[in-house]
């Protein structure tokens, strides 16, 4: 039996909580009754659009189906024992069945585990672990990967290990033996009256936890971000006014739904909560990105910078008329260059929106009124009056007003810890509460912060955080590996992607395919493969004698332009 949430959440200040009851940051009440005064207040607008759902036929559903659905589906989970309080793996693609899956989840008090379509057998059996999650959310296939068979894996595995009973709820048209038909679990409600009183008897509190994001974490893998009721309708609800999202708006979600910035900033919860219209998508890719935008009038969207790239230059040589009715386009995940940002308005037709945040709370926003000045080269200021931010040097003094120092933060959306994760807690967070973001920034005169890199060891792959300890810990595993150093490899599509410096045992050899394929083997996200491999005789070193990766970082950028010293 999974242990109570409770026993692992590290809760606000009570002091604190009652500031942010009084001052109204926290109004007392679920995401899932958000969602049902919007259904309530406009029944037959259309919530969720989902144009390649059903080989192409497409689903559309208004706000009382969505309710209704949201409502049977929750009933469904409880019936195969899944309880109030039990987690579940979310791994599934963009479509109606990820929206309908997680409101279910929300309306029953089952929690969500928000894992990535990119993640494999080691993300996804550290994650059932951790959140001792009860049952798993795939799609059967995607992108020529087999989810189904792979979640039936990891629910034998569990199944062994615990004796528990372990639930794989598949969406498609090939769903297998043992496999609970998700479009079947999430379609027309029958009963919807008593679908609703059963759920109004027993559902979540406010203060419960209603979802576990992912860190993009430097130790190992990603830490559990535990956000609550509360919390979360003021992230929403404040970042639909920072977006001017509203009841006519369209939204259109194409990165993977599971993601802070997609899912709730504003994104699918927060479109939902002022009677928007969410339009799902796969995939960024232009080519089809722009005929939905066109088809479905989308006057919001969000994408990481390397997709804003693509964009401009698919509009540069097609065209950009298809996105006439796009408005505001956010651009966060990683920092857009400033020459990109200064293209997007003249190229897009649409007013760019810096985002700066994090899964574990706080969000800035460039204003849409701002200067051209600010939005292009600046990340924004902080969305609520409440947020703090301190802006330090390593000894956590204040830096002078300008200068460059490491973020620290902490406010009514900002949780004050991870998940059953002490260790790094104490590391993460301060003892009176603020979070150490990792990220070195300055602050103007007028408040908004420019970032300037990080002070965490990570690397930035198309706005997917990859922990350089991590892969290096894996790579450690192979036998020939004396010494190794992940570091980031700049690249202009994606930013940045990982190159490893080895240093080889004697007498061995290793190929860039050989380090891979191991990785292939363990069942490591694809995303975080290494890219280039450069075998050395020894790694620079600090002068306390860590490996200096500052050089090492200097080193590849020398190399990818045709001047690294031998």
């Amino acid at each position: 039996m999974p242990s109570p949430i409770s026993d692992h959440v590290v809760p606000w200040p009570e002091t604190e909580a009652r500031r942010f009851v009084a001052e109204g940051y926290w109004a007392g009440v679920t995401l899932s009754e958000v969602l049902r005064e919007a259904a309530a207040r406009t029944p037959h607008a259309v919530a969720v659009a989902d144009p390649v759902a059903l080989d192409g036929a497409g689903v559309r559903l208004t706000y009382a189906e969505l309710a209704e659905r949201a409502d049977a589906a929750a009933v469904r989970l409880l019936d195969l024992g899944i309880r109030k309080g039990d987690r579940v793996l979310v791994q599934l693609a963009n479509g109606w069945e990820f929206v309908v899956l997680t409101l279910a989840c929300l309306r029953a008090g089952i929690v969500p585990v928000m894992a990535l379509p990119a993640h494999r057998r080691y993300e996804l059996q550290y994650l059932a672990v951790h959140a001792e999650a009860v049952a798993i959310a795939v799609p059967d296939r995607m992108r020529d990967f087999d989810h189904q068979a792979l979640a039936h894996e990891l629910a034998d595995d569990v199944r062994k290990e615990t004796g528990a009973d372990w639930h794989v709820l598949v969406a498609g048209d090939d769903v297998g033996p043992g496999s609970v038909d998700l479009r079947a679990l999430c379609g027309p409600a029958t009963d919807p009256a008593a679908d609703a009183a059963r759920l109004d008897v027993a559902g979540p509190g406010n203060r419960d936890v209603a979802v576990f994001l992912l860190s993009g974490g430097t130790t190992g893998l990603p830490k559990l971000i535990a956000r609550t009721h509360d919390d979360y309708v003021y992230n929403i609800r404040r970042s639909a006014q920072m977006a001017d999202v509203d009841a006519a708006s369209v939204y259109l979600v194409s990165l993977p739904a599971g993601h802070n910035f997609p899912l709730a900033c504003p994104g699918i919860l927060g479109t939902l909560a002022v009677g928007g219209t969410v339009v799902t998508l796969p995939s960024p890719q232009p080519e089809r990105a722009f005929v939905t935008i066109a088809a479905e009038r989308v006057t919001h969207t969000a994408v990481v910078p390397a997709v804003a790239a693509r964009w401009m230059e698919y509009a540069e040589e097609h065209g950009a008329e298809r996105l006439a009715s796009l408005r505001v386009l956010q651009v966060g995940g990683a920092r857009l260059a400033d020459e990109l940002a200064r293209k997007v308005r003249p190229v897009l037709g649409a007013t760019l929106q810096q985002v700066f945040g994090m899964a574990e709370g706080l969000l800035n926003f460039t204003r849409l009124d701002d200067s051209e000045e600010v939005i292009c080269t600046t990340q924004g200021r902080p969305m609520s009056p409440a947020d703090e931010v301190r802006v330090v040097d390593e000894l956590d003094r204040d830096v002078p007003e300008g200068e460059p120092g490491l973020l620290l933060t902490r406010g009514p959306y900002t949780p004050r810890g991870y998940y059953r994760a002490a260790e790094q807690n104490s590391r993460a967070f301060t003892t009176d509460g603020w979070y150490r973001s990792g990220d070195i920034c300055r602050r103007t005169d007028e408040g908004n912060l420019i970032v300037e890199g990080r002070d965490k060891d990570m690397i930035n792959r198309g706005g997917e955080k990859i922990s350089a300890e991590e892969i290096e810990n894996l790579v450690y595993q192979l036998p020939q590996v004396s010494q190794v150093a992940a570091v980031a490899m700049p690249d202009r599509e994606l930013g940045e992607r990982v190159c490893l410096y080895v240093v080889l045992r004697p007498d061995t050899s290793l190929t860039l395919d050989e380090v891979r394929e191991s990785m292939g083997r363990i069942g490591i996200a694809h995303f975080k493969m290494p890219e280039r491999l450069v075998v050395v005789d020894d790694l620079a070193a600090t002068k306390v004698g860590k490996i200096d990766k500052k050089a090492l970082r200097a080193d590849i950028a020398r190399r990818l332009e045709g001047t690294a010293s031998v």
